[in-house]
């Protein structure tokens, strides 16, 4: 395969990577401010990204969206990466989401959940996570849903819920299966915000981030009643759907990932042309250029492993291996190349002056969400491993 964009892709990329860097860019800090005035700001670059035609691009077509395949989107997923609230802006953050929903939605679940969210009418929020529990160990999560009268009756907590202040309703990872094997023990099911026993504890900051992206909420349910039919897919596909969900999602990170490890790469490179030290340029240093060198290799090796993730994806395979690595190897690359231009930068680096030291803590963030990297390790060494003990091997020419 080619990893050049593809011909097809290049105009809508280049729309894209324009409307960033005329409208996103010069609204950054205030997206990045949050408040009312961030709000605003927002909405107006959504309707305008709507009216461009550059809204929900990786979403299923028949759902309305852009339906651009995998690999296809991680060419201009990769490009609104370079700015955080880009994602918002372009109506990405739903994307994963709603590939879990679409194929065991009902007819009724598409049209009251599904649809409006790719629509960006309602924002749906994601619960599996608990306090004082392990989340690489979700067998042991505690949360329950009992069916009684027709009615799931939910009890427990959730915490680090993106955006659950802002979402129509919240799916929650719930244990309804008591007696059953614990990976066929829990459920997914749909808690409305303003369902009784629903309770948003507090807003958790994590790393100092703010802004219209921000917003991980303790999520408490006291016998929080929801209809029946608002459980998602079948009884104890918890952790099927859940498989679904996440794994996309990893590599829909690691896209953006590379985004913005490509935007700190100019700000490096750009940084160590025109700066000067006792009389010639931080280029010619040797530390500098191995700043660079280092940053390429990163980059390019990050780039290559999600091009090939995602075009395995896009044969049906489900690249468990594939995977778990990028996500680890982009994960670190992001932080590596957005350290070393803040390095450059100094002290300039570190303030609000610049998007690197916002980039910086998303950065560290992203080798904990959807799964630390110590988890990932573990998963594509054991399978690598397997792999041998039954014979099979592992031929890089082959896989």
């Amino acid at each position: 395969m080619s990893f050049e964009v593809p011909e097809s892709v290049r105009p809508i990329r280049r729309r894209v990577l324009d409307f960033l860097e005329t409208h996103v860019y010069p609204a950054e800090q205030t997206l990045l401010g949050g408040g009312e005035q961030g709000r605003d700001v927002l909405r107006e670059l959504e309707e305008k990204a709507k009216s461009d035609g550059l809204w929900a691009l990786g979403h299923p077509r028949h759902l309305g969206g852009g339906g651009l395949s995998m690999l296809d989107y991680a060419y201009v997923n990769e490009v609104i990466g370079r700015s955080e609230p880009a994602t918002q802006v372009f109506g990405t953050t739903t994307l994963q989401t709603v590939l879990m929903l679409d194929p065991v939605a009902t007819d009724e679940q598409r049209e009251r959940w599904v649809l409006p969210s790719v629509a960006g009418d309602l924002r749906l929020a994601f619960a599996m996570t608990e306090p004082g529990v392990s989340s690489s160990d979700p067998t042991q999560f505690t949360t329950t849903a009992r069916l009684e009268n027709d009615e799931w009756v939910l009890t427990g907590r959730k915490w680090f819920i993106s955006a659950a202040d802002r979402s129509a309703a919240t799916i929650v990872m719930a244990r309804t299966e008591p007696d059953a094997p614990a990976h066929e023990a829990f459920s997914m099911i749909l808690v409305e915000r303003d369902t009784p026993g629903y309770d948003l504890v507090r807003d958790i900051e994590v790393m100092g981030m703010r802004g219209v992206m921000s917003g991980h909420f303790e999520i408490e349910f006291d016998n929080a009643r929801v209809p029946a039919a608002n459980i998602i897919g079948g009884r104890g596909d918890g952790f099927k759907l859940a498989q679904q969900r996440l794994g996309p999602g990893r590599i829909f990170h690691c896209m953006r990932w590379l985004g913005s490890a490509q935007r700190a790469f100019d700000y490096l490179c750009e940084r160590a042309n025109s700066r000067t030290l006792k009389g010639e340029p931080l280029a010619r240093k040797q530390l500098v250029q191995k700043f660079v060198f280092d940053s390429y290799q990163e980059l390019k090796a990050s780039r290559l492993l999600v091009l090939d993730a995602a075009a395995k994806l896009d044969s049906g395979d489900q690249a468990r291996v594939e995977l778990s690595s990028v996500k680890v190897h982009c994960a670190q690359t992001v932080h590596n190349v957005i350290d070393r231009a803040m390095q450059v930068w100094g002290a300039e680096g570190m303030s609000n002056l610049l998007p690197l030291e916002a980039m910086y803590r998303e950065a560290r963030f992203g080798r904990v969400v959807d799964g630390p990297d110590e988890v990932h390790v573990q998963r594509v060494a054991t399978r690598i491993l397997r792999s041998y003990e039954n014979g099979e091997g592992w031929d890089f020419g082959e896989r």
